[in-house]
C-alpha cells in the first residue's frame, strides 16, 4: 500500500501545484490577497506531500519492491544500499520526480524567504515556478510514473503495468530487478546528477521574479535583481559543481583518457551555465549604471530555455550519447512546453521592451560597460555554436533522413578562438573604470601582469618546446592570474600602508570588507586552474597502444610500464573482474605498481573499463586493460595517457567552489577574522567595531 500513498501523494501535489500558479496568477492580476495567500500556502503544501512520495520511492528501492517497475529496472539484490537510495535519479522516472521535488522545495524556500520583501512580485513568481512545477510533476503523473506495478492476467504469456489493479490481476514480484546501469556507480556519477538538477531548479526563481518585473512593469528597477542574486549564484555553482562531477565521472569511467568530449549531454550542461555565467555579470552593470536591462531580460529567458532544453535532451533520448537515458513519450510534451515558454517569455518581453531603456549610455569603447557587453556577446556566440553543433544531428535527420554527427573538432576549431578572447577579456576587464578608461592608465595597470605572464608562459614553452602553439593559450591564463595576483597585491598594500595593517590582517580585512568583489577573484582563478586541464589535454597529451607478454615492457615519454599479471576474480554488485597488475617506472625509477580492470556486470552483461592511475599534480599516467588472450593469459593490450595539468581542473573546481562561498557570504563578515589577528591589547581597546 505504501506505493498507492505515493501515487496519491504525487496526485495531490499535482494539484496544488496548478492551484498555486493559477491562483496565484488570477490574484495578482484582481488584487486578491486572499488568493494569493491561498497560492502560498498551496506552494508550501506541495513540497511535504512530493517528499512523501519520494521517501516512498526511496524506501521501495532499499526494501527491493519488485513488484515496482521503476525499482525492477534501477535495482537488484546485488547492490549495496547506498547505490539502491542513489538510483532514485538513476532512471528516467524517478529522476524527473527528483526534478519536481527538489523544484518544490526551491520555491517553498523563496516563498518563505522573500514574500514580505516583494510582495507586489510574488504572485507572478509562485505563478511562474509553480507552473513549471507543475509541469515535471505532471510528467511523473502522467507519462513517466515511478509507482507503477507490474501485474500478472490469468491466462496471459505477459506480464502487464499499471498504476492501478486490472480486473481479475495479480500483483507480481519479480525475483530480482535489472540493477543500476553499471557507468552510474561511481561517485560523480552518484553527486552529478543532483547538484545538476539543483543547479537546473536554481534557475527557474530569477526567470521567475524576471517574469514578475516584467508583468508588474518594475522591470527597469533592480528590486528584482537583488532579491535573486543569491538564489541565482546558488543555482550556478551546483551547475558548475555539476559539471565538474560529470567530468571526473568520464576521465573515471568512459576509458578514453579525457575529461570532456563535447557529447550533447555535456554541451546541455554547458549552455545554460554559459548564459547564466553571462548573466551574473551583466546584472552588475544595471545594479550601477542603470544599464543592459535588455540585455539581463534576454539572457535569463535564454537560461531558462537552455535549463528545459538540457533536461530534454538529457530525458528523452531524442540524441545519442552515453548520458542520456532511453527515448520516451515525454518528448512532445517537453517541446511543447519549452516552445510555448520560450515564445510567451519573448513576447511578454517585447510588450515591455520600451520600459526597459537603460538609464545612462555608453561613454566610451574602453569602459567597464563595454567590456561586460562585448563579453556577454562572446558567452553568446559560445552558446549559440554549442547549440548548433548539438542540435546538427537532430536537423540533418529531420531534412535528409540521414543523422550526421558534429564530433569534438567542430566545438574545439569554432569556440577555442572565442574562449580565449573571453579569457582575455575576464583579465583585462577589472582594469577598466567605469564610464570611460584612458588607454596610458590601461597600458600602465596591466603592464606587470603582462610580462609576468609573457615570462610564466615563455619558460613552460622552452621546457615543452615540442609544443610552439601552446604558448598563446597559457599566456592568456597567466596574464589572467597574473592579473588576479595583482588586483589582491595592490588591495593588500593599501590597506598595509593606509591601517599600517600586517600582510596577513589586511588580506583578511580586504577579502572580509568585500568579500563578492574577491570571491569573484577566486572564481575567476579556480576557472583559469580548469583552463589548465584543458590545455594539458589539448596540447601536451601523449599516447601509445601496444600488447605485450608476461614481463615485457611499454615505453611512453619518460614512463616505462612492465606487464606483471593478470587475474580473475569474482567482485561485489554482481560483477566478475579481471585485473592486470602492471608496473610503473619513471627513467627507470619504480614509480607505482598500478591495476587497471575490466569489470563485467553479469545482469546488464555490460563491461565497464576501469583505469589504473598514478596521480600528481603536475600529470596523471593513465593506463587502460583493453584486450587479453583468452587462453592462459599470458599477453594483454595496454593503452597509457599521460595527461599532463590534468589535475589542476579537480583542484580549481575546489577553488571555484569557495570563491564561489565568499561571494555569497556577506561583505564584512570576516570582523572575527580581524578581531582574532589583533594584538590582546588592541582588541581589548577596540573590540569587534572597529
Amino acid at each position: 500500500m505504501l506505493a498507492e500513498l505515493g501515487l496519491i501523494t504525487l496526485i495531490l501535489a499535482f494539484a496544488a501545484a496548478v492551484y498555486a500558479a493559477a491562483a496565484s496568477a488570477y490574484g495578482g492580476q484582481q488584487k486578491r490577497h486572499d488568493l494569493v495567500a491561498s497560492a502560498r500556502n498551496a506552494t508550501l503544501i506541495a513540497f511535504p506531500l512530493l517528499t512523501v512520495s519520494v521517501v516512498i520511492l526511496v524506501y521501495s528501492l532499499v526494501a527491493m519492491d519488485f513488484s515496482l517497475v521503476y525499482v525492477a529496472d534501477v535495482a537488484s539484490r546485488a547492490m549495496s544500499t547506498f547505490l539502491r537510495v542513489t538510483a532514485l535519479w538513476g532512471g528516467q522516472a524517478g529522476s524527473v520526480l527528483f526534478w519536481g521535488w527538489l523544484m518544490s522545495g526551491f520555491v517553498a524556500l523563496v516563498v518563505l524567504r522573500i514574500h514580505e520583501e516583494e510582495r507586489e512580485l510574488m504572485p507572478y513568481v509562485i505563478a511562474v515556478a509553480m507552473g513549471t512545477t507543475a509541469f515535471f510533476i505532471g510528467l511523473s503523473l502522467f507519462v513517466t510514473n515511478p509507482f507503477e506495478r507490474f501485474w500478472h492476467l490469468p491466462g496471459a504469456t505477459e506480464l502487464t503495468t499499471s498504476l492501478w489493479q486490472p480486473a481479475g490481476a495479480m500483483r507480481y514480484v519479480l525475483d530480482d530487478g535489472q540493477g543500476l546501469n553499471p557507468l552510474l556507480r561511481h561517485f560523480g556519477m552518484i553527486g552529478h546528477p543532483p547538484t545538476t538538477y539543483i543547479g537546473f531548479t536554481g534557475f527557474v526563481i530569477p526567470y521567475a521574479f524576471a517574469m514578475a518585473a516584467l508583468i508588474t512593469g518594475k522591470a527597469s528597477e533592480d528590486g528584482w535583481i537583488r532579491a535573486t542574486r543569491r538564489w541565482t549564484l546558488v543555482a550556478w555553482l551546483f551547475l558548475s559543481i555539476g559539471l565538474i562531477l560529470g567530468g571526473r565521472w568520464a576521465y573515471d569511467v568512459l576509458g578514453w583518457g579525457g575529461f570532456w568530449g563535447w557529447d550533447p549531454v555535456e554541451n546541455a550542461m554547458l549552455m545554460p551555465w554559459l548564459t547564466g555565467t553571462a548573466f551574473l555579470h551583466s546584472v552588475m552593470i544595471q545594479e550601477k549604471r542603470g544599464m543592459l536591462k535588455v540585455w539581463n531580460m534576454v539572457l535569463i529567458i535564454l537560461t531558462y530555455a537552455l535549463v528545459l532544453f538540457g533536461t530534454f535532451i538529457t530525458r528523452t533520448g531524442v540524441i545519442s550519447s552515453v548520458h542520456a537515458f532511453a527515448q520516451s513519450a515525454m518528448g512532445p510534451a517537453f517541446f511543447a512546453f519549452i516552445g510555448i515558454t520560450f515564445l510567451g517569455s519573448l513576447g511578454l518581453l517585447f510588450q515591455h521592451l520600451k520600459s526597459l531603456k537603460a538609464d545612462h549610455e555608453m561613454q566610451g569603447f574602453l569602459s567597464r560597460e563595454s567590456a561586460f557587453l562585448f563579453q556577454n556577446m562572446l558567452f553568446l556566440s559560445i552558446t549559440f555554436a554549442v547549440f548548433w553543433g548539438t542540435v546538427f544531428p537532430m536537423i540533418s535527420e529531420l531534412l535528409t533522413g540521414e543523422k550526421i554527427t558534429v564530433g569534438p573538432p567542430f566545438f574545439q576549431k569554432v569556440t577555442g578562438p572565442l574562449f580565449a578572447a573571453l579569457v582575455l577579456l575576464m583579465g583585462i576587464a577589472p582594469f577598466f573604470s567605469w564610464r570611460r578608461q584612458s588607454p596610458r592608465r590601461l597600458g600602465r595597470e596591466i603592464l606587470w601582469p603582462f610580462l609576468l605572464s609573457l615570462v610564466g608562459s615563455g619558460l613552460w614553452v622552452y621546457a615543452r618546446r615540442e609544443h610552439p602553439a601552446s604558448f598563446f593559450a597559457l599566456w592568456v591564463v597567466s596574464f589572467v592570474v597574473a592579473a588576479i595576483l595583482y588586483e589582491f597585491w595592490k588591495g593588500v598594500r593599501a590597506r598595509m600602508r593606509g591601517q599600517h595593517e600586517n600582510p596577513l590582517l589586511a588580506l583578511v580585512r580586504l577579502v572580509g570588507r568585500n568579500s563578492r568583489r574577491y570571491g569573484g577573484y577566486l572564481v575567476h582563478l579556480g576557472v583559469m586552474m580548469i583552463a589548465l586541464g584543458f590545455i594539458g589535454d589539448a596540447y601536451f597529451q601523449q599516447e601509445t597502444q601496444g600488447t605485450v607478454a608476461v614481463g615485457e615492457q611499454l615505453t611512453i615519454g619518460d614512463y616505462t610500464l612492465r606487464y606483471d599479471d593478470l587475474r580473475q576474480y569474482a567482485g561485489s554488485d554482481g560483477r566478475e573482474v579481471l585485473e592486470a597488475t602492471a608496473t610503473l617506472f619513471k627513467d627507470g625509477e619504480f614509480v607505482e605498481v598500478l591495476r587497471p580492470r575490466r569489470d563485467f556486470f553479469l545482469v546488464q552483461r555490460q563491461p565497464v573499463t576501469i583505469p589504473g592511475v598514478h596521480s600528481r599534480m603536475a600529470e596523471d599516467v593513465y593506463v587502460l586493460l583493453v584486450g587479453w588472450e583468452e587462453i592462459g593469459l599470458t599477453a594483454a593490450t595496454f593503452k597509457i595517457y599521460v595527461n599532463p595539468l590534468i589535475n589542476w581542473a579537480w583542484l580549481g573546481g575546489f577553488v571555484l567552489t569557495f570563491g564561489t562561498l565568499l561571494a555569497l557570504w556577506p561583505s564584512g563578515g570576516a570582523a572575527w577574522a580581524s578581531y582574532a589577528f589583533k594584538p590582546r591589547e588592541s582588541r581589548l581597546a577596540v573590540g569587534l567595531g572597529d
